[in-house]
């Protein structure tokens, strides 16, 4: 009696070319809710290795975005928009629905070559990654190893 339907939580795809999947807050969201000081946002644009043998020009690249807030860094929404985004998006509806943490994800060891392996090796453990985005664009150098 006491459970809810949180739709927010609720994994959505966009059955399109490329197909879009989503769960979670938006960036906009989260600021709006949490508060700027309290959301980073992690991204990553690749290009899937399905496309590998396409002239450049024609590859088209996976773009994610991973929403934390809070200290722990809680998962509060992905965002994925890409091939491979329609399957990807349900098995990470549950880390947000759990309430995950960054930290869990960066403690998952990554399935390669997979497209949801960025998902989990976004910075500062990642490799691909070359910067941490914080809100609106603002964007630094991910921390070292060390830091």
């Amino acid at each position: 009696p006491d459970a809810c339907l949180h739709y927010h939580q609720i994994p959505t795809v966009v059955f399109s070319h490329p197909p879009i999947g989503t769960v979670g807050y938006t960036e906009p969201d989260a600021v709006a809710k949490f508060g700027l000081s309290n959301v980073k946002v992690y991204t990553s644009s690749f290009v899937n290795l399905f496309y590998s043998m396409l002239a450049p020009e024609d590859k088209p690249k996976t773009a994610m975005k991973l929403i934390c807030v809070g200290k722990e860094e809680t998962v509060v929404g992905m965002h994925v928009a890409g091939m491979g985004a329609d399957e990807m998006i349900q098995g990470f509806g549950v880390a947000v629905k759990m309430g995950a943490y960054k930290s869990d994800l960066d403690n998952i060891v990554a399935i390669h070559p997979t497209a949801s392996e960025e998902f989990v090796t976004m910075a500062p453990w990642g490799k691909i990654q070359d910067r941490i985005t914080l809100p609106f664009g603002t964007a630094r150098p991910p921390p070292t190893m060390l830091e």
